[in-house]
């Protein structure tokens, strides 16, 4: 269980608002599913929020990628300049000719937890 908010920025997927690094970084390694809201008023003191609870299942094996640490620097530097495409924030880490790609058009927000995954074997290393 954890703040709606925050339960809704695990399970969101790519497109939506609340789809960010928490997502990503969750879904890499997790299935999510939002199951349900719990009010405030299901709690003494009831607290000022409303509570979501998610299902949380480990990937048995989760999507292939180049490091784990790789992944996690790309993904925190895609959403570092979240309303930029993807080229800008990712110029330091890949080639010119790599970042002429289309997918390099596209924002943050707008990639798979795949994407990210493919993406992190083209890093410059």
């Amino acid at each position: 269980m954890f703040q709606k908010e925050v339960a809704e920025r695990i399970a969101s997927g790519p497109g939506s608002k609340a789809y960010g690094i928490l997502s990503v970084l969750t879904q890499a390694f997790y299935q999510v599913e939002y199951l349900f809201d719990v009010p405030p008023t299901a709690f003494q003191p009831p607290p000022k929020v409303m509570s979501g609870v998610i299902r949380l299942v480990r990937r048995e094996t989760p999507e292939p990628m180049a490091s784990e640490k790789q992944f996690f620097m790309l993904v925190k530097a895609a959403f570092n300049q979240r309303r930029k495409m993807l080229r800008n924030p990712l110029k330091p880490f890949f080639s010119a000719a790599v970042l002429a790609e289309p997918i390099f058009t596209k924002r943050p927000e707008q990639l798979s937890v795949a994407d990210f995954a493919a993406l992190s074997f083209r890093l410059n290393t």
